[in-house]
């Protein structure tokens, strides 16, 4: 034991170029700073932080919230400009943290925005605030008058481990009957893009929707081992180009594709990343003077040991958190108990719709509310097929009844949904009184047992 922890203490130290760290950081600031330009010139600000009257919090950050129109503008001009200074290296612990902040926070203020390409970058933000990328190839490196050219592995590990966690455990999340043995969803996707010309014709096919669930399956699961061993490390690129360029070009899944294709790049060695850099270099016909100097030096930041130790337990923490839903009873698609921050990605076809239905006991009233007068499209339509947010809402909804003077009254939801295009079928008991109901961990006993469909 002792002999394994040496050996992985003087892996994570071993010293090696500051290139592929430096690389990373500056396509991650890019990147970002793109993604941002996208959200804020499709209006997307607008439609799903400032028009809507509610937000969906995530259990224990109800805290968080919604800081107006001029503060979401102000978030996302510190988003834009982070991420500008991130890329350039330019007071770059600064601009990690506010990149972080800004970024973590918006998308904690409402639920219905998850998606797991923003958790991923969420979790690489975190990292980057610990990582001395700016010390070379940098505004700051070229300020302060230094270089650093080599650094200890661990900082470039640490990003090698996460995207392979995101990769496998999108795998292991496809070993599924209705993934594998069933092509689901996939067979009822891909008839959609029947209108494309050349491929068009065998989108149709059934065969085509188990192989690309087949080799979606095998991908996600032995792709980061071909990137780590370096025979394998081109065709294994080439593999995830052409898998995250088809999955763009077929399904609307914004810039996650792009994001995984450059931050994969880490992956290739330090001499690999030198000879890109001699080759920008030579492109614009600039001279090798500071970019990455040759030094016997190796960066130590002041507490290491504890950079180590930080590293090491956010890695348990994402071993652990898609393990929970094993945890819950039931279909996990139908309860989504344990579903998000778990790389579950399109792994169901799910729709659904709610009404409420309103008793005041006071009065003896009854009436029905539809979440179409207070929420976006978007919005009802997540809320309607996940039990936690239809819980909320009828919370919310508690609260603004109270603001117009019904104090007692009792909220039924009446919610059908429809899985992998299976029939619709009740999701929630409609006899229990949801204000009655706190969220919490514990397994939700009044979600209705799903019946696959024969």
């Amino acid at each position: 034991m002792k002999k394994v922890k040496t050996r992985i203490i003087n892996g994570i130290n071993k010293p090696i170029s500051i290139a592929p760290l430096v690389h990373f950081r500056v396509l991650f600031g890019l990147i970002m700073f793109i993604s941002v330009a996208r959200f804020v010139f499709n209006g997307w600000i607008a439609t799903q932080y400032i028009e809507p009257e509610f937000h969906f919090s995530y259990y224990g950050f109800s805290w968080v919230s919604n800081p107006g129109e001029t503060g979401m503008y102000l978030l996302f001009l510190t988003m834009a400009l982070s991420a500008l200074g991130i890329a350039l290296g330019y007071y770059y612990k600064v601009s990690a943290v506010l990149f972080f902040l800004s970024f973590t926070y918006v998308e904690l203020i409402d639920v219905t925005n998850y998606l797991n390409h923003y958790y991923f970058v969420s979790l690489v933000a975190f990292l980057m605030l610990w990582m001395p990328a700016h010390l070379a190839f940098s505004v700051d490196s070229k300020r302060k008058g230094f270089t650093i050219s080599r650094i200890p592995y661990g900082y470039v590990l640490i990003i090698q481990l996460l995207l392979s966690m995101v990769y496998f455990y999108a795998g292991l999340a496809k070993l599924n009957p209705a993934w594998m043995m069933e092509a689901l969803p996939l067979k009822i996707w891909l008839p959609m893009f029947s209108h494309l010309p050349l491929v068009g014709a065998w989108m149709s096919e059934l065969w085509v929707a188990y192989a690309f669930s087949w080799f979606g399956a095998l991908y996600d699961l032995s792709i980061p081992f071909f990137l780590f061993y370096s025979r394998t490390r081109p065709y294994a690129y080439l593999a995830v180009l052409v898998f995250h360029l088809s999955t763009w070009l077929l399904f609307p899944i914004g810039m996650f594709p792009f994001i995984m294709i450059l931050a994969t790049t880490i992956f290739f060695s330090p001499e690999s990343h030198l000879k890109v850099a001699a080759f920008i270099r030579n492109l614009f016909r600039r001279k090798s003077t500071t970019t990455y100097r040759s030094s016997n030096e190796v960066y130590k930041a002041p507490y290491q040991n504890l950079i180590w130790s930080l590293f090491a337990g956010f890695l348990v923490l994402q071993l652990l958190l898609p393990l929970r839903a094993y945890a819950y009873p039931g279909n996990l698609f139908w309860t989504e108990q344990g579903y998000r921050f778990s790389w579950r990605v399109m792994l169901m076809e799910k729709a659904g719709y709610a009404i409420f239905h309103i008793r005041d006991n006071v009065t003896g009233r009854e009436w029905e509310n539809y979440a179409s007068d207070y929420l976006s499209p978007m919005q009802e339509k997540q809320m309607a097929t996940q039990p936690d947010l239809i819980l909320q809402f009828a919370h919310f909804l508690k609260q603004k009844l109270a603001d117009q003077g019904f104090e007692e009254v009792e909220i039924r939801a009446e919610v059908y949904v429809s899985l992998n295009g299976g029939k619709n079928q009740l999701l929630i008991d409609s006899k229990a009184d949801l204000t009655r109901i706190e969220d919490g961990f514990a397994p939700k006993t009044w979600i209705l047992p799903y019946k696959k469909p024969l």
